[in-house]
């Protein structure tokens, strides 16, 4: 191998050390930055969700002056008490994705129950309860996930303090066809939830998205919500996971011990 050879290949070897060295200190430098983001957009969405944000106002402070949050044992309602948070589980940092994978505080679902497509669930939720300035509840935000076509869907449900009434609903992490699918980040789509009825007075699941648009006429066109133009399986995903979430393998427990019935899984 002649001198030259040699001079251009530690030349290379040279820049590419000192590339890796710059890459790898700036991934450390970014973490804390990029972790900070995350838990912000985390916070916008669950404000949206709950009809909290404000242009041109702290994302912090808002969540601050307006949440309170719980995490609940999905198999009873109850609240967990506090002593019983780790560094997986608790109100800070809670990550629906790392307690699902976790050995002591997520499970498998059995297939024939598994509606939503995620194979795994948390046993505990984190729930937002939404106060106003005499810090009552007035509305409930709840963490809801389940496969699209193409993606598992992550976003939020706002109730209102009837716990049936949507106020509010969003998805802040999906991966569905843009112009399709991924309409399910639409402004308008959204927009549709508000108002519409989860259960009916006698506690009965009722909501769904159809795969056509919504009758305003018929009867039940509160229980309603229109389907994605030209996504049929995005729309199956949305209603399965909603109606997944809503019943007694998700929030229903808690939602039965809030209205005072026989919190019992049947």
């Amino acid at each position: 191998m002649s001198s030259n050879v040699k001079k251009t290949l530690m030349v290379a070897l040279g820049v590419c050390l000192v590339a890796s060295v710059l890459v790898s200190t700036a991934a450390v430098e970014l973490k804390p930055i990029q972790t900070k983001n995350k838990k912000l957009d985390m916070l916008k969405n669950i404000l949206s969700a709950g009809d909290l944000l404000k242009e041109k106002s702290n994302i912090e402070d808002i969540y601050k002056e307006n949440i309170e949050p719980e995490i609940i044992d999905l198999k009873t309602g109850e609240v967990i008490p506090k002593d019983k948070y780790d560094e997986v589980v608790n109100t800070n940092d809670f990550d629906v994705k790392s307690v699902a994978s976790s050995d002591k505080w997520g499970e498998a679902i059995p297939a024939d129950k598994d509606i939503a497509g995620i194979k795994r669930m948390p046993k505990v939720m984190i729930v937002y309860q939404v106060l106003d300035k005499d810090k009552n509840v007035v509305k409930y935000i709840f963490p809801i996930y389940g496969k699209g076509l193409w993606s598992t869907m992550y976003g939020f449900i706002s109730l209102a303090k009837d716990l049936s009434t949507v106020e509010g609903f969003t998805f802040y992490d999906q991966g569905e066809t843009p112009g399709l699918g991924g309409e399910v980040d639409n402004p308008r789509w959204k927009k549709l939830w508000i108002g519409k009825e989860v259960f009916d007075p006698s506690g009965k699941l009722k909501i769904q998205v159809i795969k056509r648009k919504v009758d305003p006429s018929a009867p039940d066109a509160k229980y309603k919500v229109d389907g994605l133009s030209g996504a049929t399986l995005t729309t199956n995903g949305v209603n399965h996971l909603v109606r997944f979430w809503m019943s007694d393998e998700g929030f229903g427990l808690f939602l039965k011990k809030l209205r005072g019935e026989k919190n019992e899984k049947v």
